[in-house]
């Protein structure tokens, strides 16, 4: 008989119980893909057609989605390609209840339409006492967009040429606020831009000064830049982003600005990622004087660029639960890296893989802490592990010909699972 007529048809497969409650799950289609799959497998001779039910189910992917969960082991505690921060258990709890219904512009009390995500501004200005207000979108560049166009469209914005900044994948911050419709005014040389520059340059068409933390670079050597306190002294609103998030000053980053020192030093708006050094969801923070945060909520762009209820739930509860992962990465002891790598290297070397605990320097990445680096450890590893393991979910860092499992962004409970990864490549299993 024909083997082709032997495959089960795609309507009794489907009736397994395991691929019903998969397509409740995952939806029809990923489901019948699965299946196709299947019988083609048996159709090529490589299962038994009795087989294309539990192939299928075991073909499934875990999500609806083409997303998959990754180890960072690069040793950049904020790496854009990989997500950035990624979410404390507090937040992902967070997104999941705010998943439904919620009353993310509504007024349980009075039945009244709601200040939008009214819990996480308070929470915002909990974080940052020295923000009189605060509005959050979709991320950094939406929120100097905001900026540029409900303060300075069809007008001039005046900033250095040191601070003229491209970050990740070509995109240059004068471009976008050059596309806003404001004119940029620049003032000073690369490296070096005084405040008299700055107040050399204002007009009558000034919509304010802008000061951008170049948080990918360092200009080091005979420079000069302006501070806050100067800026603020000059008849223009100042308006700075400080790119990494970071609310308070964090003494382990000197260097790195921090929103409530900037708007102590009398900035009138203060810009951030919320995805960073803060170790919350993708969102641009805008903190400040309460009457010019208006006019950026009240401006017509808002609408297109404000954020959904699952950021807004996740950006709250980042802010007000435990420390985020971010955080405990950023804190964690070098010599407590170093005894992990060790049991993890002794651990494998058991099971025949050639594995070695070696020092490692990490860093803060996503745009922060320029030049810095933190004392880590690493699990090397010869480097033709690093595409087996990188298609299995574990992303290293190859140096030298080996392969390096950086532990600083790796959390502790992550470690037995990753050990069962790498001696699963070793023993060349799918």
């Amino acid at each position: 008989m024909d083997s082709r007529r032997q495959v089960p048809r795609t309507d009794a497969v489907l009736a397994d119980p395991r691929l019903v409650e998969a397509a409740e799950r995952l939806g029809r289609a990923l489901v019948k893909a699965a299946v196709a799959r299947a019988q083609q497998r048996a159709r090529d001779g490589e299962i038994p057609p009795a087989a294309v039910a539990d192939a299928a189910a075991a073909d499934l992917p875990e999500h609806a989605t083409t997303l998959r969960p990754v180890v960072n082991a690069t040793g950049v505690l904020l790496h854009t390609n990989l997500g950035r921060a990624p979410l404390s258990p507090a937040a992902r709890d967070a997104v999941a209840a705010a998943a439904g219904c919620t009353d993310v512009e509504y007024d349980l009390a009075t039945g009244r339409r709601g200040v939008r995500g009214r819990g996480t501004l308070e929470a915002l200005r909990e974080a940052c006492p020295a923000a009189e207000a605060a509005v959050v979108v979709n991320n950094n560049a939406a929120a100097l967009a905001l900026a540029a166009t409900a303060l300075a469209a069809g007008r001039e914005i005046v900033l250095s040429r040191g601070e003229m900044v491209e970050i990740g994948d070509g995109f240059r911050i004068p471009e976008l606020l050059a596309a806003t419709g404001a004119r940029l005014r620049e003032v000073g040389t690369t490296n070096r831009t005084t405040a008299a520059d700055y107040a050399a340059a204002l007009g009558p068409d000034t919509g304010f000064v802008l000061k951008i933390h170049p948080s990918n670079f360092r200009i080091e050597g005979f420079t000069a830049e302006a501070s806050v306190a100067e800026l603020a002294a000059l008849p223009a609103p100042v308006v700075v982003d400080i790119g990494s998030g970071l609310l308070a000053p964090e003494p382990l980053l000197p260097r790195e600005p921090d929103a409530a020192t900037v708007l102590a030093a009398g900035a009138d708006l203060v810009t951030a990622s919320g995805d960073k050094l803060l170790g919350g969801p993708q969102a641009g923070l805008v903190l400040g004087r309460a009457e010019t945060v208006a006019r950026l909520r009240r401006h017509p762009l808002y609408r297109a660029l404000r954020v959904d209820k699952l950021t807004l739930a996740a950006l709250e509860a980042t802010l007000r639960g435990p420390r985020p992962p971010v955080a405990r990465a950023l804190r964690a002891d070098a010599a407590e890296l170093r005894r992990r790598a060790e049991l993890l290297a002794k651990e494998l070397s058991a099971q025949g893989v050639a594995a070695d605990a070696v020092d490692s320097e990490a860093t803060v990445g996503g745009g922060g802490a320029p030049g810095v680096t933190l004392p880590s450890a690493a699990v090397a590893l010869p480097g033709g592990y690093a595409g087996p393991l990188r298609e299995r979910g574990v992303v290293g860092r190859v140096e030298h010909g080996r392969l390096l499992l950086d532990l600083r962004a790796v959390p502790p409970d992550e470690d037995a699972p990753l050990a069962r990864v790498v001696a699963a490549v070793a023993r060349g299993e799918s």
